[in-house]
Order: structure tokens, then sequence, then C-alpha cells
């Protein structure tokens, strides 16, 4: 039988090393009970990651020490991209052709991190895409859809399982960070064109900038004191915010998807 054509198109492929750093430090955080799960070794996939495989191999080294018998795949569009991770598969890693159908000979995928891909498409193909990667899903599996600038030091992502987008979550490099609002720029695709007046996100991203401004005051305790206040402000005003001070302390925030869907757009319960 004919090999099945990989569904997608070859993304620009840039990369850095340590780049996915910190979707990949929530991956080992408050998603490590899904790689912990009784059962087979979890799958996770890699999806698009580029010009280099340096991001599957440092999420290969970072998950592992979660559960060592997990298995990542990155998986790429252009063959020569594979070609080049080939050579540094060992156990747990390796490296395949594929895009959005996510071919695992069958298997199913624990999470599919696929970032700075999408951002590449219109917005009227995200939908698509997210829906034949969660038939690739194991029940409890998850999509993440993210995109971060060139360093690593904003990023966004969306959190998708197989019934739809669960939440948002926002990451900063806080020292330096002049408003949480910057990070407008780096939302994932379906979401960067919603940041308008009338939509849910740019709500979401003004009530971060104005509880940032409000904790001014405890800038002199330092840039994390001054962002655990500013998260403190928002969940107090009754955004569902999710985890607790030791995720904020990192410049991370994760929110409930009902709260930034965009207009017209079903969100979940």
């Amino acid at each position: 039988m004919a090999r099945q054509r990989p569904v997608g198109t070859i993304t620009r492929g840039t990369t850095n090393p340590n780049r996915l750093r910190r979707v990949d430090r929530w991956l080992a955080g408050p998603q490590a009970w899904r790689l912990r799960r009784p059962g087979p070794a979890p799958v996770v996939v890699d999806l698009g990651y580029g010009a280099s495989p340096v991001t599957a191999v440092e999420l290969h080294d970072r998950l592992r020490r979660v559960r060592r018998d997990v298995e990542v795949v990155g998986i790429e569009i252009e063959p020569d991209r594979v070609a080049l991770g080939q050579p540094l598969e060992r156990e747990g890693l390796s490296f395949r052709l594929g895009g959005f159908e996510v071919p695992l000979d069958g298997r199913q995928a624990t999470v599919v991190r696929a970032f700075n891909v999408l951002r590449q498409y219109d917005e009227s193909e995200v939908a698509a895409a997210w829906a034949t990667v969660q038939q690739r899903l194991t029940p409890d599996g998850l999509l993440v859809d993210g995109t971060c600038d060139e360093l690593g030091r904003r990023s966004a992502w969306i959190a998708v399982d197989r019934s739809g987008p669960v939440s948002l979550s926002l990451s900063w490099r806080l020292r330096g960070l002049d408003r949480p609002s910057d990070i407008a720029e780096r939302l994932p695709k379906s979401l960067i064109h919603r940041n308008v007046e009338g939509e849910a996100v740019h709500d979401w991203l003004r009530a971060l900038d104005e509880a940032w401004l409000r904790a001014a005051h405890q800038a002199s305790f330092g840039v994390r004191q001054r962002f655990l206040a500013a998260v403190e402000t928002v969940r107090a005003e009754g955004w569902p915010v999710n985890d607790g001070p030791a995720r904020w302390r990192l410049g991370e925030v994760t929110v409930d998807w009902s709260a930034v869907a965009p207009a017209g757009q079903a969100s979940r319960a």
C-alpha cells in the first residue's frame, strides 16, 4: 500500500537551542501526570521541529527525568530535516517523516508538541489541523499548539485535548518586562488576530497589564514578587487562573480556555 502523503506544508524551520524550555518545563511540571500514568511507555511527539533536531533532543532529555521509558518522536514534513536528525537517534528518541497525521505505526501519542508550526498557516486552517492531530491522541492525550520568540523569552501555547481546547498559557522572561501584553505578538494563530476590542483574549491581556501596573510598588522586592501580586489580582477579579505561586514565580500563567475563547466560537464548559 502506498505511503500516505504527509499532511501540512513545510515551515521556515527556524529554531534555536533551549528555545522551547518554557513549554517543556510545563510538560514536565503540571502535565507530568499524563506521562506517569500506569501502562505502556508514553509517546511524545515533537511535530514540525524545524531545520535542526535540537528541540526534540532537548525534549527527550527533559522528559526522561519524569519517566525513564518515555519515547520522543521527532516528526518533520521535510525529508532532509528527518535525515539530519536520524544520526542522533538513541533509546527513546527517533525521527520520521510526517505531518499532522502523526504517523506512529498505529500507536497513539500522549503529547504532541507543535510549536511555531501553525503560526505559518491561515487562521481558517487551524481547526482542521487540530482535528487531525486529536484523532492521534490517547484518551488523556494533549496537543500543545504554541508560539515563541527566537530565544524563547516569550512563549504562548494552547492545550488541546480530544474534546477541544482546554487552556491558554503565557510565559515571559520577567527581567526587563515592560508590560504583560507585549506577548501579544506571540499568541498562537487561533488568537493572534483576536487581540482587539470585543474579544476575550484582549480583555485578558488588558487585565494583566492593569494588574501589573497596580503591582508596581512590589518591584522593590523583585520582579517575581511584582508578577505574583499581579496574578493574585486577576485571580481575585474572577479570572479562572490555574496552578499557583510555584508556577507564577517562573513567569508563567495559565487560564481556562473558556475565558479567552474567540467570539462566536463555542467555549468548552
